[in-house]
């Protein structure tokens, strides 16, 4: 955390001396009072100067660069970080030659992470912030992929005329899957089962002398 020490005649004197070095507003900064200091004897004999410690406040992405920066220092990885916060969202981009480890199976050591930064973010913030974390885009990668896999699945089902089961997902990935086949005349899609082994099912679609009948 960035803060410097400063003295003066009186304490507000030293705070002032310590704002236009960090260059910040009042507003944005910690101050410490390490010595109130005294004017002494008829102000003349025996005065003392005032002393502060003042600290920039850590705003939401002080606190995830911080966070995360120790994660892969703990982990020996050489990570470069694009943090940006817009509004209530905080966007966290990753960049490195070790990525898959951060990234891990279907990206659930990714989405680990990514929670974990959303609870000491959101310890501290008062207006709850959403954090995306992504490594070198894959999850929209990832997207694209699911994408593709539901209508192809789709495909099959329609041809088949049997019901598909998917791997278990986390609640992101089956909304992407339901949102690719929503509009799909021939299948519909619903999930089953428990977290975090709940999975999307695809069953066919018949029409039959004007209704609609489901399998």
């Amino acid at each position: 955390m960035e803060f410097v020490e400063k003295t003066g005649r009186t304490v507000e004197e030293a705070v002032t001396e310590a704002l236009i070095e960090l260059g910040i507003t009042r507003d944005k900064v910690n101050i410490e009072v390490l010595d109130e200091g005294s004017k002494g004897f008829l102000g003349l004999f025996g005065s003392k100067i005032a002393r502060v410690r003042v600290s920039k406040k850590m705003d939401a992405v002080d606190i995830a660069t911080q966070f995360l920066q120790e994660i892969f220092k703990s982990m020996n990885l050489d990570i470069i970080m694009q943090v940006e916060q817009q509004d209530n969202e905080l966007n966290i981009n990753l960049q490195g030659e070790q990525l898959g480890i951060l990234i891990g199976k279907r990206g659930q050591t990714l989405d680990a992470i990514q929670y974990l930064v959303s609870l000491v973010v959101n310890k501290v913030e008062e207006d709850y912030i959403r954090v995306k974390l992504d490594a070198e885009n894959y999850r929209e990668r990832r997207k694209e992929t699911l994408e593709n896999l539901a209508n192809n699945l789709a495909k099959k089902v329609r041809s088949t005329r049997k019901r598909v089961v998917l791997e278990p997902m986390n609640p992101y990935e089956r909304r992407i899957i339901h949102s690719t086949l929503q509009g799909n005349p021939n299948v519909r899609t619903h999930s089953e089962g428990e977290e975090p082994y709940r999975k999307v099912i695809i069953t066919p679609q018949f029409k039959e002398k004007g209704y609609t009948k489901t399998q």
